[in-house]
């Protein structure tokens, strides 16, 4: 934020991923500097007396309130790259389940074919002795 009073900057945005579910995150592009206020209503009701003033009530609500959606947009970071990282894990596992169940069935069918043809040549031997 001093940088860009500084005038060092002219626009700074927050670029990161928002958390939409464990499945899916969804990457946001905001505004942080310069804040632009958009006023719904046109006509501003100025009977309100501040203490303190308007000025030292920006000057700390403002600060807070940019710092805030900073922390939310890291907050969601971090959520959406747990979602990211909890789905692959599970993707993983499925995959190493599906695989061994593969492996298995390959292994017992070269165990089988095996054993058939043991008890072929055991059975050709035998006929081999009766004749």
């Amino acid at each position: 934020m001093s940088s860009f009073i500084e005038e060092k900057y002219d626009k700074i945005d927050i670029i990161y991923n928002s958390f939409k579910n464990a499945a899916s995150q969804i990457i946001k592009n905001e505004n942080f500097l310069p804040i632009s206020i958009e006023l719904k209503n046109k006509t501003i009701n100025n009977d309100y007396i501040f203490e303190p003033n308007e000025e030292d009530i920006m000057k700390i609500l403002v600060p807070k309130s940019l710092k805030i959606q900073i922390y939310k947009s890291l907050l969601d970071s971090i959520a959406s790259e747990h979602g990211a990282r909890m789905t692959a894990m599970h993707k993983a596992t499925d995959n190493a389940t599906e695989m061994i169940k593969q492996l298995k069935l390959n292994y017992n069918k070269a165990r089988q074919s095996i054993i058939t043809n043991e008890i072929i040549e055991i059975v050709s031997g035998a006929e081999a002795l009766n004749n």
